[in-house]
């Protein structure tokens, strides 16, 4: 007597190998995928999973007592299965493991800039007499003309710097603490306001304010760096490093 049920579907089995490929690839990109990615993996593979256990279950309980299912069939789609949720369970731990490394090296990264100055988005400038401070804008294309001004907290321009053809990234100017006059400002806190163009069309400047790295913490949105009256500011956010 012949069997009465059908092997496991081939296409089950088919959709278990393009899971086990696709798990294998993931693994060898982990530093690049993210948390909510890793869950979707999860959840598509415990429902293959799921399928697959059922049909077999359901494939056992018909099958012809005189004409069985071949053993070797069963032990060969077992360890289909496993190999899936093997796969799945090493995805897990490197997604673990590189956000352990990312998390040891942003640290690191950001605690060898304690004591040094770094130009983060702002358009405070505290300016101490008798020195000299840095300064500028971030432009994200190129400008034939920028204009930058440091003003008091009156709002009086007390010094301007004007450039032409500037391409995109980082403007530094470094600022003596005169005026245009050539008089020395007294110590306070500054204002920067910047104005590009390119032709007849407005750039987008991005002031940046300095600040001294005085400590560095761990936060959800990774290392927080300590500029004292500037706040904490993410390692992601400091345009320039002095």
């Amino acid at each position: 007597m012949s069997s009465s049920v059908a092997p496991v579907n081939i296409n089950l089995i088919q959709q278990l190998n393009s899971t086990n490929s696709s798990l294998a690839s993931k693994n060898t990109s982990a530093a690049g995928a993210s948390a909510g990615t890793n869950s979707n993996s999860v959840t598509s593979t415990s429902s293959i999973q799921n399928s697959f256990m059922t049909l077999l279950i359901t494939q056992l309980q018909n099958q012809d007592p005189l004409n069985p299912m071949d053993s070797s069939q069963m032990t060969s789609q077992l360890a289909q299965i496993n190999t899936v949720n093997g796969i799945n369970s090493l995805n897990t731990a490197l997604q673990a493991l590189n956000t352990s490394l990312t998390t040891s090296q942003s640290m690191s990264t950001a605690s060898s800039l304690i004591g040094h100055t770094v130009l983060v988005p702002g358009s405070d400038v505290t300016y101490q007499a008798g020195t000299s401070t840095t300064t500028g804008v971030q432009l994200p294309s190129a400008a034939d003309k920028l204009t930058i001004k440091i003003e008091d907290s009156a709002g009086n321009v007390v010094r301007t710097f004007n450039m032409v053809n500037q391409k995109a990234g980082v403007i530094p100017v470094t600022w003596d603490g005169k005026s245009d006059s050539g008089a020395a400002m007294a110590s306070g806190t500054y204002k920067v306001v910047a104005q590009a163009t390119q032709g007849s069309n407005n750039v987008a400047a991005t002031t940046l304010s300095p600040g001294v790295v005085g400590s560095v913490t761990m936060g959800s949105q990774g290392a927080l760096l300590d500029l004292g009256t500037l706040g904490n500011v993410s390692l992601s956010s400091v345009a320039m490093i002095q």
